[in-house]
């Protein structure tokens, strides 16, 4: 097991893809934890030509530097014991959280997709009862002839006179 030491935190380099996995409140609540009791747990390094690369340990880092410090502690390790480390996204407890996540989301919008269908056929219903319901001061005559019950209105003298005639009336 490589003996803990202290580390320059400037000269460590955060791979871009650590660097989106930070959560702030992480950070905070560890800070406040260095700040009460120390740093417990060392992070973890490796060399990659003269710089040091952190391997594990990035909320420890970011709460260090929050802190204002100048060094962290931190353990070498050497690159054959960091390649078969499993990413984040290989663990099989991360893998099922985020295929319990994608299924709720499957479900939320399968619900949102129902519930506007249901919507639109309440509003569709509606509009046909408005479409079937007969218009202002027409009689709902089952005898009266279709002429007579479905008269449009005219624009023109013309247009009325025309439809006088047509459907019997007089003018």
């Amino acid at each position: 097991m490589p003996k803990p030491e202290s580390f320059p935190i400037e000269k460590i380099f955060v791979p871009t893809k650590q660097k989106k996995a930070v959560k702030p409140e992480i950070v905070g609540e560890i800070a406040e934890s260095i700040l009460e009791i120390g740093q417990q747990a060392p992070i973890s390094v490796r060399l990659d030509g003269d710089r040091l690369v952190l391997v594990e340990g990035l909320h420890r880092l970011e709460a260090c530097k929050a802190l204002g410090e100048t060094t962290i502690i931190g353990v070498l390790v050497p690159p054959e014991l960091t390649q078969h480390k499993p990413l984040l996204s290989e663990r099989p407890e991360v893998e099922a959280e985020r295929i319990k996540m994608a299924r709720l989301k499957q479900l939320r919008l399968e619900k949102e997709a129902a519930e506007a269908s249901t919507a639109a056929l309440r509003g569709a219903g509606a509009t046909e009862a408005q479409r079937t319901r007969p218009t202002k001061g027409v009689r709902d005559n089952p005898k009266a002839s279709p002429g007579r019950t479905a008269k449009s209105t005219p624009k023109t003298l013309s247009d009325w006179i025309t439809q006088q005639k047509s459907s019997g009336g007089r003018y």
